[in-house]
């Protein structure tokens, strides 16, 4: 998709004032999808995730984390605890539709850039709060990371094998949940205003994000009073939903149905296993786990992955190679849906947005910016710009339009 391609996001500004994973992923997705995201550091070593390496970039200095996660954004620096940066601030936001901050909590308030004041300020602005413990609460202002929220947030509690400590996932999906879903609330925050001509304050927090990793197991405790043990990989709710160890290598397979599990267990030379009581239906399977999954266990470990994989496959059995990051890299299916994009000017290889328009992946129009590099372009513009009121140009998508500001932003 080249860069005069038309995007969902056209036109509209996103301010991120945010560092780490949950608030640059937000923008990430916007500016993916056209907006012309501005990312504001501090001046003094701009977003830690910078120096999240190795590996680093080209630069030496800047992580690939950083490079991947704040693609085609333009970087300017701020001193919020500087009245005359906060004043600067404020004319960015009169150009802009959407801001998205992270700041540790309380910090918003003393700078006087919070939520409350800002939508009074610039009544058609979209503000996004990204906490790690929510806005109320006992822990409303205690900062947080995505291991922190997978320990407190019960993920940790039902990941890993029963008999081994609780256990981190792989992946910081709280963070990316977290971005997410402030994506989604922001962008429906715009379709609303399409409507009403009012901004929305959109609230989300990884400790929210972490509940509803866990809503089936929170569910059923409220439900049952039984705390919901560790299945290692396998499901409480479907069996067999698991891994299991072949000859050679590991496997998962997901016998959903009835009759997947009878088409399963006659691959596995055990079509006996279809008209067992205890096995029969779906119900009885997962009351039955501790009998039934050691039979296919032994039975598993006779096939080799490959070879069991395809005999699945040729019986409509669900199921994949448990790969590592190598054979992920290698597989035909990763290169065939074409997410790998290299980031232009330096070349970087990572992975893009996880969606098609019109059947068209986004691409990179820019790199991840070096700390400032759009000081002068930004600052230069809006000092010599005064805004616009609203009603001098109310049918402006945006809060106040600056004539002339950020025309460059594509």
């Amino acid at each position: 998709m080249n860069s005069t391609t038309h995007l969902p996001l056209d036109g509209i500004r996103v301010i991120e004032i945010a560092h780490a994973l949950a608030g640059p992923l937000a923008a990430t997705v916007m500016a993916d999808l056209g907006a012309d995201v501005i990312k504001v550091e501090k001046p003094n070593g701009g977003d830690d995730a910078r120096q999240w390496g190795p590996p680093f970039g080209p630069d030496g200095v800047t992580s690939l984390y950083f490079h991947a996660q704040n693609r085609n954004k333009r970087g300017i620096t701020l001193d919020l605890k500087s009245p005359e940066d906060v004043e600067k601030l404020f004319l960015l936001c009169a150009t802009a539709d959407i801001l998205i901050q992270t700041l540790r909590p309380g910090l918003v308030e003393q700078f006087g850039i919070g939520a409350d004041t800002m939508l009074k300020r610039f009544p058609r602005l979209i503000y996004c709060n990204i906490s790690a413990y929510g806005q109320t609460g006992p822990l409303s202002r205690h900062p947080g990371f995505d291991p922190l929220l997978q320990a407190y947030g019960g993920i940790m509690s039902v990941t890993g094998l029963p008999t081994n400590q609780p256990t981190f996932n792989g992946a910081s999906i709280n963070d990316k949940a977290t971005g997410l879903f402030c994506a989604i609330g922001a962008l429906a925050a715009l379709r609303q205003r399409d409507q009403t001509g009012q901004g929305s304050i959109i609230d989300t927090s990884l400790f929210e994000s972490a509940v509803h990793w866990v809503e089936g197991p929170l569910n059923a405790y409220i439900a049952t009073g039984k705390v919901p043990p560790r299945h290692g990989t396998g499901s409480a709710y479907i069996v067999p939903y698991q891994g299991f160890q072949a000859s050679d290598d590991s496997l998962v397979i997901a016998a959903g149905n009835d009759l997947m599990f009878a088409a399963c267990a006659r691959v596995l030379g055990h079509p006996e296993w279809a008209e067992d009581s205890r096995f029969q239906t779906a119900p009885q399977r997962v009351i039955h786990k501790q009998a039934l999954i050691p039979l296919m266990a032994q039975a598993v470990k006779k096939f080799s992955r490959a070879n069991l994989l395809l005999a699945l496959e040729a019986k409509g059995v669900p199921c994949a190679p448990v790969n590592n990051i190598k054979e992920l890299a290698e597989c035909e299916q990763l290169s065939a849906i074409g997410i790998m994009q290299n980031l232009p000017e330096n070349g970087l290889e990572v992975a893009g947005l996880p969606l098609s328009v019109n059947r068209k992946r986004p691409r990179s129009r820019r790199p991840a910016p070096s700390l400032g590099q759009h000081n002068e372009e930004i600052f230069g513009a809006i000092l010599k710009t005064a805004p616009v009121s609203s009603s001098e140009n109310s049918s402006a998508p945006t809060n106040v339009r600056a004539s002339g500001v950020f025309e460059n932003a594509k």
